[in-house]
């Protein structure tokens, strides 16, 4: 692909997938700030413990047993499932694993899950080249720095009109990554760019019946990277502009072309977007997280019990209520663990009744347990101004016991974000939570501690083995 003068320009119309490129191309870890190195490995450490709980689902195995129907194969591992795989399976498998419980980390201005399908690109196109740990992490990095530069421009817009922001932007990062990885130039990044612009894809439609296609978006994603990626190296022809134009990104996923205009990625790896990266305390959509929050802390801090409550008050901005309120019928019976996940009411009644809400709060018997379902016909959700989302995923609750006392509790900032960050030593025990069922205690402190050195590693491939059954 030949760029003319005015696509060189990254103050055109076809400069932003320009500037990306070139801006992902000379990234060096010189140029990554301490902090952010650090919170990247505590992030990927996070990713990979999630992966080894999903592991025993009926997702993940049947997801597994599909790819072994089509055939795969290949030397690429897949985190604590057992075999080897091509490399492009082993991506879409482990983002299925890191995503499949939405326990995953949230990238807020932009609603994007970005290390679930940054890392498995990078993993599998690392397992290909025998990259050294850095190589793999600086590239996980400008994956998820570009994901969140993309998905942050349409405010909120590609969930409103029925894609996940995962899916359809997470492929972008991955692909940029996967072009690194491999080698690339700056013009090969720029078409791998518009060649996984025709494979971006993830509908919203696992809402209405609590479907599993949600799990599949950042493998995908990864998965579609990988294949940009290696069609650009090759040098198959691509659109020289991914983001503008009639029918570009935003044209297409937020029907709005002029988001794509101008030279808005000249803040790329200027202003880093990784701390802003939420690490999740609860398995269920961060949309819950606040409200779920403020409900446990009156509920400890005034000692009442479920048979006090009169009627709960759900505080959220309504522009929310689409993926988490409604359709408020089928949100109150909640039929499986993944409605569970995007169900407020569900979420909050069961941390009020129970004052827990992990992975054993979305399954049968809790779906169906009486008390949780009372509280939940005695809730509502009401839209609340002093929400800041998308800034931060606000939320809170109103409780109206009894005797008449009201309780409130609005958390404009959910904890895990930026301002309100998970301790390392928080992650950690989450980590071992996740890994308990499938690792010993010492391999998973052992695992923990490789994932914080990884960048001392000159051959990743070790590390990457080390995670899989083999």
């Amino acid at each position: 692909m030949t760029l003319t003068t005015q696509q060189q320009d990254c103050g055109g119309i076809a400069g932003s997938s320009v500037q990306i490129s070139h801006a992902v191309h000379s990234l060096t870890r010189k140029q990554v700030p301490d902090e952010v190195w650090a919170y990247l490995k505590v992030c990927i450490a996070d990713a990979i413990g999630i992966a080894y709980a999903s592991g025993p689902q009926a997702f993940a195995q049947r997801a597994l047993s599909a790819v072994k129907a089509l055939g795969s194969a290949g030397s690429a591992a897949v985190i604590g499932l057992p075999g080897s795989f091509s490399s492009r399976d082993a991506a879409m498998l482990n983002g299925l694993l890191i995503h499949g419980l939405d326990f995953d980390d949230t990238h807020p201005d932009s609603v994007i899950h970005c290390t679930a399908s940054a890392l498995p690109a990078a993993m599998a196109v690392a397992s290909e080249q025998g990259s050294t740990g850095e190589e793999l992490l600086l590239a996980v990095l400008a994956a998820i720095e570009v994901d969140a530069l993309v998905g942050s421009r349409a405010g909120g817009k590609f969930q409103q009109l029925g894609f996940h922001p995962t899916g359809v932007v997470g492929a972008f990062g991955a692909a940029v990554a996967a072009s690194k990885l491999m080698g690339a130039s700056a013009e090969v990044m720029t078409a791998a760019q518009g060649l996984v612009l025709s494979m971006t894809s993830g509908s919203m439609a696992f809402l209405d019946e609590g479907s599993w296609t949600k799990r599949l978006h950042p493998g995908w994603a990864a998965q579609s990277a990988i294949s940009a990626a290696a069609l650009a190296i090759a040098g198959f022809e691509a659109p020289s502009e991914a983001y503008s134009g009639r029918f570009g990104f935003y044209a297409l996923y937020a029907q709005d072309a002029g988001l794509g205009e101008g030279p808005w990625a000249e803040s790329l790896f200027q202003h880093w977007e990784l701390p802003s990266v939420s690490i999740k305390p609860y398995p269920v959509c961060h949309f819950n997280h606040a409200s779920v929050d403020a409900a446990r802390a009156l509920k400890q801090a005034n000692g009442f019990s479920v048979a006090d409550i009169a009627s709960v008050e759900i505080l959220l901005n309504n522009s929310q209520f689409s993926v988490v309120v409604e359709p408020i019928e089928r949100k109150r019976r909640p039929e499986s663990e993944y409605d569970a996940k995007f169900s407020l009411v569900y979420a909050v009644a069961t941390a009020l009744v129970l004052d827990r809400l992990g992975v054993d709060e979305l399954n049968p018997p809790t779906l169906t347990q009486p008390d949780i379902l009372s509280l939940i016909d005695r809730s509502v959700v009401r839209h609340d101004d002093r929400s800041i989302y998308p800034a931060s995923f606000s939320g809170g609750v109103r409780i109206t016991l009894v005797d008449g006392t009201v309780l409130e509790q609005f958390d404009a900032i959910n904890r895990g974000a930026k301002e309100r960050p998970l301790a390392s030593s928080d992650v950690f025990e989450k980590f071992m939570g996740n890994t308990r069922g499938t690792l010993t205690e010492a391999r998973a402190e052992a695992l923990w501690q490789s994932v914080l050195a990884l960048d001392t590693c000159s051959d990743s491939r070790e590390f990457i083995r080390a995670l899989s059954q083999n």
